[in-house]
């Protein structure tokens, strides 16, 4: 990801918190003739492995885990974004851009193969988005059901190998952000405001 300096992101917890916030992912892989893109929710375990561990499934029927092999796969997070006028500029000339937040995270694919272990991370799954629901389901299912299903998807664990993360939110042009994330939170579009709540939050 081209990613010019001032708009890097390194730290490690601001990576990790960034694609726990922002789970639902898109898994790349090439099968040696055209990429392949799936879009689905991507949990992070920090802790496992030296650079932590994403942990997700797919339908079996889907042929991108095929592709896994011992080469990298990217799995990319997005984040807020929103298109910046130049209206919103002190001076001029100047042209429009796009304020955006994305990580991209590097890994080797294995696949789950371990019945108790797979169950596991499915469980994980739902806790993860269930937790904080007030009428929330607790993921109980007749044993005999859970394993059927199961039988149709397919457990992958990708340890992370490296991290990119850029939040584009115009430090390049540090006098205008005031302008800029004014006029984003007053935008009718919920995006508008969470990208604005994002400058905000930079140092």
């Amino acid at each position: 990801m081209y990613t010019p300096a001032h708009f890097q992101i390194d730290d490690r917890d601001t990576l990790n918190a960034f694609m726990r916030q922002h789970s639902f992912a898109t898994i790349v892989t090439h099968d040696g003739k055209v990429p392949h893109a799936t879009h689905m929710p991507v949990l992070l375990n920090p802790t496992q492995g030296s650079h932590g561990c994403l942990l997700s499934h797919m339908a079996r029927a889907n042929p991108q885990w095929r592709h896994f092999t011992d080469s990298e796969v990217l799995v990319i997070f997005t984040g807020p974004h929103a298109y910046i006028s130049p209206a919103w500029y002190a001076t001029e000339p100047a042209v429009p851009t796009w304020n955006y937040t994305a990580v991209h995270a590097y890994g080797i694919p294995r696949i789950v193969t371990q019945h108790d272990r797979f169950s596991q991370m499915l469980h994980d799954l739902v806790e993860f988005y269930e937790a904080e629901r007030p009428n929330r389901w607790h993921g109980t299912l007749p044993p005999e059901f859970r394993d059927g299903l199961m039988k149709g998807i397919v457990g992958i664990e990708i340890e992370i190998t490296r991290l990119e993360g850029k939040f584009k939110l115009s430090q390049n042009r540090p006098q205008d952000i005031p302008r800029i994330i004014t006029a984003l939170e007053t935008s009718p579009d919920q995006t508008d405001r969470d990208t604005a709540k994002m400058m905000k939050q930079q140092p």
